[in-house]
Formats: structure tokens, C-alpha cells, sequence
């Protein structure tokens, strides 16, 4: 029998990297913890590590699934937190990617955050202060060559994001996303081709970072949008400050080939 006092969240994309750091992190602080992702081998594996945590694979284009797996994780109780995490990323010239690579990242970076946030609601909605935090990225402050529908995708988010934190609010749910520029995860260090800003950059933030900013959304009020590091911080002021010409010129230089 779970406490009704114990917290719980729903992670998509749970199976590796920030979704797995940000299980680990929540579970050990006492929450109830619920996996989502398509990679259901990988799952079993973490939810034995989480003492038999609860885990159901899930591909988040599919609405019908994704009310499903949020009604089977909530039955009728409520749902603290959903972190919508699941996404992926493709890095080359525009042309080089085929059509049906770039609907696919848009399908579960977007539409995947859509269907999920429309399936917790009602859960959501039971919960005292319910929170939805957001997986977007640096690259929602630009566009980034050799990543266009990736950022194109996290372009998106961002504006879900600021939309249903104001429309949200008569609801009681908090609406918020968390932006880093690129993490130590197997998506990003196994991809078949690096963009110029990833090399220049460098990756340099883990995903046990941005684990502790999501925990640190859920626990507590905080802005619309989260910035994880601080060259992306250093990044977004000078944008604030500065003509928006200045930001294409740092990515034009950050992107050269």
C-alpha cells in the first residue's frame, strides 16, 4: 500500500540518460516513481534497481497509449509531476537527414509532449500543486545549424511551455521546462555526426545536473524557463542585452565548417 502522503512522477524517456538520472534522483527522495519509454528491456532493468519501481513501455506518439499508461501509473488518484523528457536528436546538414527522420523527431519531441501532457491532466488536476516540467534545450533560444528540426522541435516546447503556464494557472498546474545546452548522454556521444557548435562547446554537463534541476522545478517555485549551465546562461543574458543580430553572428561563427 502506497502512503498518501508519498509524491509521485511520471518520467517519459526514462530508460537512459536524463530520464534515468532524473528517476534515480526523485526515487531517492522518496517519491513514487513511474518509467515510461519505448525501450521496455531497459526499463525492467532500472525499476528492479528502484526496488521494483513501476515501469510500462510506451510510445508517446500514440495518444491512446499515453492515457492508458498515465491511467494504469494514477487509477484515480492524483499525479504530482509529469516530466516530459522523451526526445530525440539527429545532427547533420538539413538535406543530409531524409523527410521521414525529421517528422520523427518532431513526432515524439512535440507531439509526444502534447499527448502526454493532455493525458495527465485529469491526474494532474487531483494533485495540491501539480507541476509539468519540459525537456526543451539551448537550442530554443536560436536556431542551430546542423540540428534545424531538433531545435525547430525544442522551438515548440518553449512555446508550449510559456502557453500553458499562463493558461494552466486557473488549473493550479505549474507549467515549466529546463533548457541546457548539450549533455553527457548516449544520444549525444554516440551520434554518427557531431555539429561544429557541439565540438566547440563541448559537452561538458551530465545528466545527473540536469536531474537536480528538475528536482529542484518540482520542489519548488521557479521561473518559466530554466537554463542549465553557464555558458548558456552567459549566452541568454547577452541576448537579453544585446541585438538579436549578435546571437545569429555567435551561432554563425559557433557553426562554421
Amino acid at each position: 500500500m502506497i502512503p498518501a502522503t508519498t509524491k509521485s512522477i511520471l518520467i517519459t524517456g526514462a530508460a537512459s540518460g536524463i530520464g534515468l538520472a532524473t528517476a534515480r534522483h526523485f526515487h531517492q527522495h522518496g517519491w513514487r516513481v513511474g518509467l515510461l519509454d519505448v525501450n521496455e528491456t531497459a526499463l525492467a532493468g532500472l525499476a528492479r534497481d528502484l526496488d521494483g519501481a513501476w515501469f510500462h513501455p510506451l510510445d508517446v506518439t500514440d495518444a491512446e497509449a499515453c492515457a492508458r499508461a498515465v491511467s494504469a501509473f494514477s487509477g484515480d488518484g492524483a499525479l504530482d509531476a509529469l516530466f516530459n523528457c522523451a526526445g530525440i536528436l539527429r545532427m547533420g546538414r538539413f538535406e543530409a537527414i531524409s523527410a521521414e527522420q525529421h517528422k520523427r523527431i518532431i513526432d515524439i519531441n512535440v507531439t509526444g509532449l502534447v499527448n502526454m501532457s493532455l493525458a495527465a491532466l485529469p491526474a494532474l488536476r487531483r494533485a495540491d500543486a501539480p507541476v509539468v516540467i519540459n525537456m526543451s534545450s539551448a537550442s530554443a533560444l536560436y536556431g542551430v545549424p546542423h540540428l534545424a528540426s531538433y531545435s525547430a522541435s525544442k522551438f515548440a516546447v518553449r512555446g508550449l511551455t510559456e502557453a500553458l503556464n499562463i493558461e494552466w494557472k486557473r488549473l493550479g498546474i505549474r507549467v515549466v521546462d529546463v533548457m541546457p545546452p548539450f549533455v553527457k548522454t548516449p544520444m549525444v556521444e554516440e551520434a554518427d555526426y557531431q555539429a561544429p557548435v557541439v565540438s566547440r562547446l563541448g559537452v561538458k554537463l551530465k545528466a545527473e545536473d540536469i536531474a537536480a534541476k528538475v528536482w529542484e522545478a518540482a520542489a519548488r517555485e521557479v521561473p518559466v524557463h530554466n537554463p542549465v549551465g553557464g555558458v548558456f546562461k552567459m549566452i541568454k543574458l547577452l541576448d537579453k542585452l544585446l541585438p538579436s543580430a549578435s546571437t545569429r553572428l555567435t551561432m554563425t561563427f559557433l557553426s562554421r565548417e
